[in-house]
């Protein structure tokens, strides 16, 4: 996705979001492949939206899944996903990732 950067845990996060929801039911994880990418679009859009919880970085909620995005904006315009972070994981467990 142009103008947006994974951590690569991040990466490996939705990855497996992914193949759990395929596995609960074929389409589900396009499902929440296509919520990821309405969410960035948004974001991109409007990166301040969303509340910051640490320093710069800040979260936002997926509407339909439990899981939050947590990224910062770089000064490139640049938006840098630090986590696909499910809500019921252990809190900030993100926190150090660039």
């Amino acid at each position: 996705m142009k103008g947006v950067r994974f951590n690569r845990l991040a990466e490996r996060e939705l990855d497996e979001a992914f193949l759990f929801y395929e596995k609960q039911s074929e389409g589900l994880g396009e499902r929440l492949l296509q919520e990821v990418e309405l969410g960035i679009g948004f974001l991109r859009r409007y990166p301040e939206a969303a509340p910051k919880v640490f320093g710069s970085i800040r979260r936002f909620v997926l509407p339909s899944f439990p899981y939050s995005l947590l990224y910062r904006s770089l000064s490139s315009g640049v938006l840098r996903i630090l986590a696909v972070a499910h809500h019921k994981r252990q809190p900030d467990y993100w926190i150090g990732r660039r």
